[in-house]
């Protein structure tokens, strides 16, 4: 699923919640009095909601450039926090620049960390780290950009799914993965204002609960915040939560996120995730879900990004595709 691309991020403590509770992600909606400083899209506070909008996602950057009616449509995606995705050498120097504009403007930032080795099985977002010892030099410099600041990190979307989905992953090579990604949780929970949640795939994609969540298990899920479902998917919240309570009751209660960014409409089929059509906006994010277990609504992929070129002339993997967000943002 293509995913990768200059995201943005959302961020800062929740000012609402009191000592022991959870900071929120991204920027923010509503009334309310606008922070003091920091750059980006600095908008009311909704209930809920403390996440930083910054200016520089693919969206924000987009409605620069466009005029009328598209540019008021599109603001509907520019003003919500979705994430910053980082793969590659700058992952530090982007987290680290994100966090601080963040702090500044008293949010808490959005980040999924996606470099796992062997990414995306191959397909339109492929690559990742080199192997092994790269790919934990790569964590341990993300998590050195973090720092003391407030973040909740996704980390590495389906690369626990593609374990189990007759990807081709060896068992020596899974065994290999599920040690990367608990190194990566421990790395990231070092710092005590990072919440880190590990990817649990799809409502439509694993059918055997039991064997994801020993996998999870292996992938260090005890010592994460939680898990993530619905990540760059179209499964609708309720069918989400649905999955997400059952795979929670096989982890102890774990808790987890949902990437609501493009699922008002649910899914066009259980195979058609690659830029399927009459697809809509969903919940925007917020911690206030009201369903218990699940911390947040998230816009974990960025809503107009495409998914990769599905034969049908789309844009490469996290391109931003403007007529794709307009039918987003108007259905």
């Amino acid at each position: 699923m293509g995913r990768l691309g200059w995201r943005v991020v959302a961020a800062a403590a929740l000012a609402a919640l009191s000592a022991g509770a959870v900071a929120g992600c991204g920027d923010v909606a509503s009334g309310g009095a606008k922070p003091a400083a920091g750059p980006g899209r600095l908008l009311g506070q909704q209930p809920g909601q403390a996440f930083y909008v910054s200016d520089q996602s693919s969206a924000a950057m987009e409605l620069a450039k466009v005029k009328g009616s598209d540019a008021k449509t599109l603001t509907r995606i520019a003003d919500q926090p979705s994430a910053l995705w980082l793969g590659g050498q700058d992952a530090r120097t982007e987290a680290e620049e994100l966090t601080i504009k963040a702090a500044a403007a008293s949010r808490t930032a959005l980040i999924v960390a996606y470099d796992i080795p062997h990414r995306d099985c191959g397909q339109f977002s492929a690559g990742g780290a080199a192997d092994a010892a790269a790919y934990r030099d790569w964590i341990a410099a993300l998590a050195a950009g973090l720092a003391d600041r407030a973040a909740w990190v996704i980390l590495e979307p389906d690369a626990v799914a593609h374990t189990l989905d007759g990807c081709g992953v060896t068992a020596a090579a899974a065994a290999e993965r599920y040690d990367l990604l608990a190194y990566a949780v421990g790395e990231l929970k070092k710092h005590s204002k990072v919440r880190v949640y590990l990817d649990a795939g799809n409502a439509g994609w694993l059918k055997d609960q039991d064997r994801l969540a020993d996998a999870l298990r292996r992938s260090g899920i005890a010592e994460a915040d939680g898990f993530s479902v619905n990540v760059s998917n179209f499964y609708t919240t309720e069918q989400s939560s649905e999955y997400g309570d059952k795979l929670s009751g096989l982890l102890g209660g774990k808790h987890y996120v949902i990437d609501t960014s493009r699922n008002g409409n649910g899914p066009l089929g259980d195979r058609d995730w690659c830029n399927p059509a009459g697809r809509a906006l969903g919940e925007t994010p917020t911690t206030g879900t009201g369903r218990p277990g699940v911390d947040a609504y998230l816009w974990i992929k960025n809503p107009g990004e495409s998914d990769g070129d599905c034969g049908r002339g789309e844009p490469r993997a996290g391109e931003f595709w403007l007529p794709y967000a307009l039918g987003l943002a108007r259905s």
